[in-house]
């Protein structure tokens, strides 16, 4: 499936050396997207299929859903050499410090072998006071892996999770070949900008990814930064992707976007499980509730970014709800913790392959102690790590639900 790659087709900022071989970037090299478009430009890894895409207008949605989160290129080669051309989309915030370039991680038969970053690329600047967004053009930059070692073995490229990413060209100097799915078994997992990645390392330490590392699993993250709102079509999705284990972290962005009220909230998780068991009737199905968040555990949202932070160089978020609001119906992360684990103990009577965590277990009061939210919503890349390890413990760990 590999030809000799053309110089002068303009598809790398510069031309490769003679003898490099060009790769179509083709739905069986990657894992992890649900759908590949096709644009003038090069491919569009999407982590929600069109038909999703169009009933959600939503901007938020669309960037994030964009974001490669837990999408990679597999490969087998002997190459010693890999270039990617990609023109990336990275976000800025106006006047906050610039946020860190994505990260490529690079694995060799499933061992971390290598990172890097990538020049170029478009800016995304958004006014958080505003809410107003600019994007600025940028050129296609070419992410490269040398030296590798002499011999046929699995490559896996994870694009960032941060950054939309639309993938121009794939050269190696040795011809490549994709990788059968294998055995292993399929975890679709959808959650917030926490699942997302949040302020992980990078692609390969996001708690989902860790977690589905030392679970032995192939991963498809739906963690969608500021999305993960009960939303029909992303039922519908999860409901027609394969999957052998599925789980759902639900909460956080219900009460920082103030969306539901409780009356509400039981019926909206009633009717996306609902969805989800149309096409993964006995599948293991593990409901999430959200970690600790001290802004919001007793407080209702919206909540805002912290405007004053700025002129220090941070961003912090705030609660703009009242507790007394609780009484109307609004809802707090404990008063989504009591609904999810009725609903789930509800259902489980009729459901056995449902089960519910608590997402304190991942994260709670003593964590926050030692390692407190830095913005007051997101975790930070030591804590990533430790909600990953937790996890996979937790839920593929001996009596977990998830246990293979």
């Amino acid at each position: 499936m590999s030809t000799p790659h053309d110089p002068t087709d303009g598809s790398s900022p510069t031309p490769p050396a003679e003898g490099w071989i060009t790769t179509p970037l083709t739905e069986e090299l990657l894992r992890g997207a649900l759908e590949l478009e096709r644009t003038a430009q090069g491919v569009q890894p999407h982590r929600l299929p069109a038909r999703a895409r169009a009933q959600a207008a939503d901007g938020q949605l669309a960037m994030a859903e964009a974001q490669p989160s837990g999408v990679r290129l597999v490969l087998r080669t002997r190459a010693t050499a890999v270039e990617l051309d990609v023109l990336r989309t990275k976000m800025a915030y106006e006047g906050a410090p610039p946020r860190p370039d994505g990260v490529y991680d690079l694995l060799l038969d499933g061992e971390p072998a290598g990172q890097t970053h990538v020049p170029g690329g478009n800016v995304m600047l958004m006014d958080m006071a505003t809410g107003s967004a600019e994007l600025r053009p940028g050129p296609v930059g070419t992410v490269r892996f040398t030296g590798l070692p002499d011999r046929d073995k699995r490559v896996e490229i994870w694009l960032p999770h941060n950054e939309m990413t639309l993938l121009v060209a794939l050269r190696t100097d040795a011809p490549v070949t994709p990788v059968a799915p294998g055995d292993r078994r399929v975890w679709l997992h959808h959650g917030s900008s926490i699942s997302h990645g949040s302020e992980a390392a990078s692609p390969t330490t996001t708690w989902p990814a860790l977690a589905a590392s030392l679970g032995g699993v192939d991963l498809v993250n739906l963690g969608l930064s500021g999305s993960a709102l009960l939303d029909p079509f992303t039922a519908r999705a999860m409901r027609d992707t394969p999957a052998d284990l599925i789980s759902l972290k639900i909460g956080i962005n219900l009460v920082n976007t103030d969306l539901l009220r409780l009356r509400a909230f039981a019926p909206a998780v009633h009717g996306f499980l609902d969805t989800i068991r149309d096409g993964h009737p006995t599948t293991p199905l593990l409901v999430v509730s959200p970690i600790l968040c001290p802004i919001h555990e007793d407080t209702p949202g919206p909540s805002l970014p912290d405007l004053s932070t700025l002129d220090e160089g941070r961003l912090r978020f705030a609660a703009m709800g009242d507790p007394e609001e609780r009484a109307a119906g609004k809802l707090t992360l404990n008063v989504v913790r009591e609904e999810l684990a009725r609903v789930v103990e509800q259902r489980a009577a009729d459901d056995p392959h449902l089960h519910y965590l608590d997402g304190r277990k991942l994260y709670g009061e003593a964590d926050h102690a030692e390692l407190p939210l830095p913005d007051a919503l997101h975790p930070d890349a030591a804590t990533h790590r430790r909600m990953g390890e937790r996890f996979a413990d937790l839920a593929f760990g001996t009596g977990g639900p998830f246990t293979g």
